[in-house]
């Protein structure tokens, strides 16, 4: 195993038992709920917004500890967001990380229950920890969280999905949506894991925001990619939903060679953006590696 690969290996093993401890018991009340909460969360997914919490805890010279909580608030709303985009009412969808989505698993009420409960304990994660040096920190942590979850973020960006169906988009019209639906919580990961560290200036700050963005948006340009070109049982999740659903893509858009070479372009962009970070940045520059490489 590469340096790398152990690094996000030993990060995805541990940060599973942080959410294991986090989430509620599945045998207190109510029970059924607690389950279900559990089973969406837990054994599935890449964790990559988590890692990159991590990376961005290393840059900054944040403690474990600290980022694990800001790691879980994220990954409790992007699981949240999973379940809630799966619903009939939105994408339908029967298959996520492997296995039966949360309302084919239980039901539709239980998963829109799920989604409810996962968002708010992501706030409680956040708030009930020191995590920052200061209050003032902290609070703009929640804050970010808040907005890149909400209208103005991930929920604003799955709503223009919504309303994109059928529709013949330009690229700047897509690139906002999934600035939005997809790139908002990144960007939100990569911050609340540098927030948890010592201070940086404003303009590092700025250059992480902008790694955000690039790999955000490559982020979503591969899983275009993947959609068209792997299948279901490689991905985990249903293979061409999009195209099936008459969704505009970047493959759509642009055909799958151009499609790769924006990613491309995006990833260049995103590892200039930590030129100034040296060596502390290396996990970041491997996590976009793996973002614009990844087969699944």
């Amino acid at each position: 195993m590469s340096d790398f690969q152990t690094w996000v290996h030993a990060h995805q093993q541990r940060f599973e038992e942080v959410l294991r401890e986090l989430l509620p018991p599945a045998d207190i009340a109510p029970q059924r709920l607690h389950a279900a909460m559990r089973y969406s969360v837990l054994d599935g997914g890449k964790r990559v917004r988590p890692l990159l919490a991590f990376a961005a805890g290393e840059l900054a010279g944040a403690a474990l500890a600290r980022v694990n909580y800001a790691a879980a608030a994220v990954e409790m709303i992007h699981a949240y967001s999973l379940v809630h985009d799966d619903m009939p009412c939105m994408d339908n969808d029967v298959l996520r990380r492997g296995k039966p989505t949360c309302h084919v698993e239980y039901d539709e009420a239980t998963a829109l229950l799920v989604g409810d409960a996962l968002q708010s304990l992501a706030f409680q994660m956040l708030s009930e920890t020191a995590l920052a040096d200061d209050s003032a920190r902290q609070l703009q942590m929640v804050k970010l969280l808040a907005t890149a979850s909400g209208s103005r973020g991930m929920a604003g960006g799955q709503a223009f999905d919504l309303a994109s169906v059928g529709k013949q988009l330009s690229i700047s019209e897509l690139e906002f949506m999934h600035i939005h639906k997809t790139g908002a919580l990144i960007r939100a990961a990569i911050l609340l894991g540098a927030y948890c560290g010592k201070d940086m200036t404003e303009a590092q700050f700025g250059k992480l925001d902008h790694y955000g963005k690039c790999v955000g948006l490559a982020f979503q340009v591969v899983d275009d990619v993947l959609d068209a070109e792997a299948d279901t049982a490689t991905l985990g999740k249903t293979a061409g939903k999009d195209a099936d659903n008459d969704k505009p893509t970047y493959v759509t858009l642009l055909g799958a060679a151009a499609a790769k070479k924006m990613a491309a372009e995006l990833h260049a962009e995103a590892l200039q953006a930590l030129d100034e970070f040296g060596d502390k940045a290396q996990r970041l520059r491997e996590l976009a590696d793996f973002i614009v490489m990844r087969k699944y």
